[in-house]
């Protein structure tokens, strides 16, 4: 097996040769196995811009959702800048309003039209819904990462459980990997982004995305494919080598100082409430 570009492709051969004919028709010989060239997908996840809801520290996940704040709409502006050395072949994002402002500015610069997909939308919170109180952010993270550890049946109070939102989620990714992009920017949401990375990558711990922050704008760069399983390649501007060891090195250090319900870390959830 060999590994072509930035992974994009991987040849593999198969057992079979094919026959070597000649100009009129004569079987000279057999060349090697034929290649079966498999593809391999970049998604570039990238968390909407600031919200009002995210300044008060809420757990707004309903739609259509609020706009961006002046910080938002800034930092939904300097994506193109942060991507100027990445391709991108199509864009996505969710129904909420806000991914979609975020959206705009590398849209503009790509001349991409930008995508709205029904299921890339954030995990509702049910009767957690614009609450900001440190029990009911350690509710929401703890519902979904039970997810993340496998059981799906867990329901957010109100709301859906894991087999939903997997459900939903996977069926806009797998659209999207069918769709014959190499390189997609999938503008979503804080939570979203981190359970789903944090069940589907094989090279790092499910508690790396757990207990690492995403910011407002921040990006995570995984590859692969549904078939073959994806790799972590990046958080937040910083690359991932092998992370994959029990003890794995927390990202960011804690922020008592910022509030972020879908943002920030279980274990913070979890001190803030006790």
């Amino acid at each position: 097996m060999a590994l072509s570009g930035r992974f994009n492709t991987i040849y593999c051969s198969l057992a079979e040769s094919s026959d070597v004919h000649d100009h009129d028709g004569q079987i000279t010989g057999q060349a090697g196995p034929r290649p079966i060239v498999l593809t391999n997908m970049r998604l570039l996840f990238i968390r909407h811009g600031q919200t009002p809801g995210n300044v008060a520290g809420l757990i707004d996940t309903a739609h259509p959702g609020p706009g961006l704040t002046d910080l938002g709409h800034r930092q939904a502006a300097h994506i193109p800048v942060e991507l100027k050395n990445e391709p991108v072949d199509a864009l996505y994002a969710s129904t909420l309003v806000r991914t979609q402002l975020t959206a705009r500015p590398l849209s503009t610069d790509r001349k991409l039209d930008i995508d709205v997909r029904p299921g890339l939308h954030e995990i509702q919170a049910g009767s957690l819904e614009n609450l900001r109180d440190h029990e009911a952010v350690r509710a929401y993270l703890e519902t979904v990462f039970a997810w993340v550890a496998g059981d799906h049946d867990v329901a957010m109070p109100g709301g859906p459980d894991g087999h939903e939102f997997f459900g939903r989620y996977n069926a806009d990714l797998r659209a999207i990997e069918a769709s014959g992009a190499s390189s997609a920017a999938v503008v979503s949401h804080g939570a979203a982004i981190r359970v789903w990375v944090a069940a589907n990558v094989t090279n790092v711990s499910p508690v790396f995305a757990q207990e690492n922050h995403l910011d407002n704008a921040g990006i995570v760069v995984v590859e692969g494919s549904f078939e073959r399983g994806w790799t972590l390649s990046s958080w937040a501007g910083r690359s991932i080598a092998d992370h994959g060891e029990p003890g794995t090195p927390i990202v960011t250090p804690p922020r008592p100082d910022v509030h972020d319900p879908t943002g920030e870390t279980l274990s913070e959830a979890r001190a803030d409430s006790d």
